[in-house]
């Protein structure tokens, strides 16, 4: 548990951000913009241009705002930075069914992992998050972290 934050909540939790892969999209996407731009008339280039920079500044800001973070109460999913989509959802330690995450090559050698916290009631609620720099240790802490609850008798 080297990475404590504090939250809202003033308790200290393991976070957890997302990798470098995740900002690959907006990158790719800012370049495909700026490269049909290129062919267009100035004025409507410059419009693009803008509003291509705009929205890549959003979702690299977007992106560094995503924290999958484990405190007292259970697993949680803070993310966004507009006040009328910021938020944190989660699973309960008592309603957790299981923390996997789903691996390959390259999610092995950018260490970049998609990780789902099952939810044992219901599949709606559980969280399924993309890019998860260091899922597969994220994971290991949840499940060792629920385990040890349980032997405790705290679940």
């Amino acid at each position: 548990m080297d990475n404590i934050e504090r939250f809202d909540t003033g308790v200290p939790a393991t976070a957890f951000r997302l990798s470098w892969v995740a900002y690959v999209r907006p990158v790719v996407t800012l370049a495909a913009a700026l490269v049909i731009a290129w062919f267009l008339p100035v004025l409507y280039r410059s419009i693009l241009a803008v509003l291509a920079l705009a929205w890549f500044v959003y979702a690299i800001m977007e992106a560094r705002e995503v924290r999958l973070f484990v405190n007292d109460d259970g697993i949680w999913v803070r993310s966004g930075i507009l006040p009328w989509n910021r938020g944190v959802s989660g699973v309960k330690w008592r309603d957790l069914d299981e923390a996997s995450f789903h691996t390959g090559f390259f999610s092995w050698a950018a260490r970049s992992y998609r990780v789902r916290i099952g939810h044992r009631f219901t599949k709606s609620s559980e969280i399924l998050l993309m890019h998860v720099h260091e899922g597969n240790r994220a994971v290991a802490e949840i499940n060792g972290i629920h385990r040890a609850r349980i032997s405790r008798g705290h679940d």
